[in-house]
C-alpha cells in the first residue's frame, strides 16, 4: 500500500477509536449517575421541612418501600418501624399508587399496638412524589369515631340501666308517702330508698367514668408508674371488704416492674379486679395478686377461688352490664360496669386483658402492659 495513504487512514482510525471511547465513557458516567440516584435517600428539596412541620402523619418511601422520611406524627401512630411500614394495608395502597400512578384516598381502621384490641382510624392519602418517591399522608380520625361511639353508648347505658333504680326510687317515694302514718314502714321504705339512691349514684358515676375513658384516646400526662405501688394501693383499698368477707389477699411475683401511664387509673382497674374476686369468692378462701415481668411485657394476674365463669360466657365478661351471677350482683349493688372499665383503662395504656376460668375452681384475670423501658415513642407522644 502506498505510504501516502497510510497517514490519513491512521488518522481516521484514531479519530474513530477516540469517538468510541468517549461515547463509552459518557454512557458509563450516565449509568453511574442513574445508579446513584436509585440508591440515594435524599428527598426533593423542601420535603424534609414540610414533613417535619406536619402535625399529622407524613411518610416518604423510596422504590423499595423503605421509609426515607417520617414525621413525628407517623411515629406516634406506630405506622413506621425499622424504616418500614408496619401495616400491610398501607403497603398495599402504596404498591397500587406506584403501579398505576393515580393518587388514592381511603379511610382505614388499623391496629394500635403490638397487642390488644384497640384500633386507630386514619384518613389516608397516597400519591407520587416526583419520579421515584411515594408520599403517604394520614390524618387521625380516631377521636371523632370515639365520640360518636361514646354518644351512642351513653344513651344506651342510660336507657338500659338507669331506668331501673330511677323507677324504684319513684315507687318507694310513693310508698313512703302512703305509709306516712306508720313509723316502721317509713323507716323500712326510707332505708330501701337510701339504698336505691346510693346504687343510682354509683351507676351514674361509673357510666360517666366509662364514657370518659372511651372518649380519651390517650393519657393526658403519662409518667413512669411503679407496679408494686399500684398493687399495694389496690390491695389496701379492698382490705376492709376482704376482711368482712373473710377472704385473704396475698401478693407476690417480680418486684420493680414499671410501665408508662396514669397510676390512679391503673389502681382503679386493679381495684375492680380484686373487688370482683372478693365478691365471687367463698368465705375463708384466698385471692392472689401476682406480677411478672419478661420480654418487655408486665403482667398483673388476679386469681380467685370463686364460682368461676362458664365457657360460653367468657367472651362476654367485659361487656357493659354483664353479670356472671345477676342475683348476687343485685344483692351487692354491682352495676356490671367494673370489668368494662378495666378493659378501657388497659387499652388506653396500650395493653390488653385476658381471662381464664373454670366453673367451681375460680378465675384468673391478667392485665398485660408494655414495660416502661420498652414502651414505644408513640405511647408517650399520644399521651
Amino acid at each position: 500500500m502506498d505510504s501516502a495513504l497510510l497517514v490519513p487512514l491512521a488518522l481516521a482510525f484514531g479519530v474513530a477509536v477516540g469517538v468510541g471511547v468517549t461515547a463509552l465513557l459518557v454512557a458509563s458516567a450516565r449509568r453511574g449517575q442513574r445508579a446513584v440516584a436509585v440508591v440515594s435517600t435524599a428527598v426533593p428539596d423542601g420535603v424534609d421541612q414540610v414533613i417535619e412541620a406536619l402535625e399529622s402523619a407524613g411518610i416518604v418511601l423510596d422504590p423499595s418501600n423503605t421509609v426515607v422520611k417520617a414525621s413525628p406524627g407517623a411515629m406516634a401512630f406506630g405506622l413506621v418501624w425499622n424504616q418500614a411500614l408496619v401495616h400491610p394495608e398501607l403497603v398495599t395502597i402504596v404498591d397500587r399508587v406506584r403501579r398505576y400512578g393515580e393518587p388514592i384516598t381511603q379511610e382505614l381502621e388499623l391496629s394500635r399496638g403490638p397487642f390488644g384490641d384497640a384500633n386507630i382510624y386514619l384518613f389516608v392519602r397516597v400519591a407520587r412524589l416526583g419520579a421515584r418517591y411515594i408520599l403517604l399522608l394520614a390524618e387521625d380520625r380516631t377521636e371523632s369515631y370515639r365520640l360518636d361511639e361514646v354518644r351512642r353508648d351513653f344513651v344506651a347505658n342510660i336507657s338500659h340501666e338507669l331506668k331501673t333504680p330511677i323507677g324504684a326510687v319513684g315507687l318507694l317515694a310513693e310508698a313512703l308517702q302512703a305509709a306516712s302514718d306508720d313509723p316502721d314502714q317509713v323507716r323500712r321504705f326510707a332505708k330501701r330508698l337510701t339504698k336505691e339512691a346510693d346504687r343510682l349514684a354509683r351507676i351514674t358515676q361509673e357510666i360517666i367514668e366509662l364514657s370518659r375513658l372511651q372518649a380519651a384516646d390517650a393519657l393526658t400526662s403519662p409518667h413512669v408508674v411503679e407496679i408494686d405501688h399500684v398493687v399495694a394501693l389496690a390491695i389496701d383499698q379492698n382490705r376492709v371488704a376482704a376482711e368482712s368477707s373473710r377472704v385473704t389477699i396475698v401478693s407476690g411475683g417480680d418486684a420493680g416492674a414499671e410501665v408508662y401511664g396514669d397510676e390512679p387509673l391503673l389502681a382503679v382497674a386493679l381495684h375492680n379486679l380484686i373487688a370482683n374476686a372478693i365478691q365471687y369468692s367463698p368465705k375463708g378462701s384466698r385471692v392472689g395478686v401476682g406480677v411478672s415481668n419478661a420480654d418487655g411485657i408486665v403482667e398483673i394476674a388476679v386469681t380467685d377461688q370463686g364460682i368461676g365463669i362458664p365457657d360460653d360466657e367468657l367472651d362476654r365478661v367485659f361487656e357493659r352490664f354483664f353479670r356472671i351471677d345477676p342475683a348476687r350482683s343485685r344483692h351487692t349493688g354491682g352495676s356490671g360496669l367494673g370489668l368494662s372499665i378495666v378493659k378501657h383503662v388497659v387499652q388506653n395504656h396500650g395493653g390488653d386483658i385476658r381471662v381464664w376460668s373454670q366453673p367451681g375452681n375460680g378465675s384468673t384475670f391478667t392485665i398485660r402492659l408494655p414495660e416502661a423501658s420498652h414502651a414505644t415513642t408513640a405511647s408517650l407522644k399520644e399521651a
